[in-house]
């Protein structure tokens, strides 16, 4: 289901913005999908103020936006809340569910595509933030062909991923940023121009940071997932911070990890440090790059090619002595396996049955 919203200018989150949309997806998100088969994508990371989300939905994002500025002492009445929902339902829901919370947002006044028919063209928000459909097939771009929102390229066809993402940045203000989920593919996809059009975003020094996130934040898919932060205004001009963040999280159950607060400060506050101006690069979990050297690699944004290994600390056993003790251990294992392989074929064999 394809869905816009946006709040308008609030003063609260104009610093450390990216620090609090690492917060609360648990809350906000989980069982959220879309009505034409999406799958449920329950994020562990949201909480903005002022934002916008091309796939709100029933309006879960906006909620948690208000609840986060109520409890930190901001005024509801200083927010104006923009969305669009295709589905006549859905659209339904959303304005129940934020009416009943005494928001009053301008959804529309009718059900439409946010691609196909945009009902808040001149809208420019200061902060967006959406968890869209990935990899979205069939979004109707054969009659977009000549859209002003491409300002980078034409998406493809058949993966609207980055046509949400130049959805988004034609709606944000001069000073606006955005925070949004996608895929791990739309940070090194070349196919379709896919490639050009990530080429020239980052060219444009719109992209301020790239997290990558653990896998099994979902509670339907184990995919995981990406962080793009855009900004029309980086405090660190040409440079971009790119954070490894799949060692983080705990898991709660076999199926579903979820972030701790300790690792939602350890991200917002790298991302602060690097804001500031103060962050030094810890190898196998961040670095800030240069937009040369990110040319330099074909404009692919996968953090890993960019913070390295993780250094292990040194244990002090000698490599000839480590490698002695590991292959011995390793060939104790095998002649443990053969016994058990034989004692198998010994109780199949009493049973007739021959291996």
């Amino acid at each position: 289901m394809y869905a816009q919203a946006a709040v308008k200018p609030n003063t609260l989150l104009r610093n450390g913005a990216y620090g609090i949309v690492m917060r609360g997806v648990q809350k906000c998100t989980r069982g959220c999908s879309s009505l034409r088969g999406r799958k449920t994508l329950p994020l562990c990371c949201i909480k903005l103020a002022t934002a916008t989300d091309p796939t709100s939905g029933s309006g879960g994002m906006f909620v948690q936006s208000v609840a986060f500025v109520e409890n930190h002492s901001g005024n509801i009445n200083n927010i104006s809340i923009y969305g669009q929902e295709s589905n006549p339902t859905t659209w339904k829901m959303a304005q129940m569910n934020l009416a009943i919370r005494g928001i009053e947002p301008d959804l529309g006044s009718y059900a439409a595509d946010t691609f196909i028919n945009d009902l808040h063209p001149t809208l420019r928000a200061d902060y967006i933030m959406a968890n869209p459909p990935f990899n979205l097939s069939n979004w109707g771009a054969e009659g977009l062909k000549d859209d002003v929102r491409w300002q980078y390229g034409m998406p493809p066809a058949g993966n609207a991923n980055f046509a949400w993402l130049q959805h988004m940045i034609y709606h944000l203000a001069p000073n606006g940023k955005m925070a949004m989920v996608l895929a791990n593919g739309s940070l090194s996809s070349q196919t379709s121009g896919e490639g050009e059009i990530r080429k020239n975003i980052v060219d444009a020094d719109l992209v301020e940071c790239i997290v990558a996130m653990p896998t099994q934040l979902f509670y339907t898919t184990g995919i995981p997932v990406c962080l793009w932060f855009l900004n029309k205004d980086k405090k660190q001009k040409e440079k971009t911070l790119f954070v490894d963040a799949r060692k983080l999280g705990t898991m709660v159950n076999r199926k579903l990890r979820e972030l701790t607060d300790e690792d939602i400060k350890k991200i917002s506050g790298t991302y602060d440090a690097f804001v500031d101006g103060k962050l030094e690069d810890v190898k196998g979990f961040c670095a800030v790059v240069s937009i040369e050297d990110i040319s330099k690699k074909d404009y692919i944004l996968t953090p890993g090619r960019y913070v390295g290994i993780e250094e292990v600390e040194d244990d002090g056993e000698p490599f000839e002595k480590k490698m002695n003790r590991l292959t011995s251990e390793l060939a104790d294992m095998f002649k443990k396996s053969r016994e058990l392989e034989d004692e198998i074929r010994k109780k199949l064999g009493a049973l007739g049955y021959e291996v």
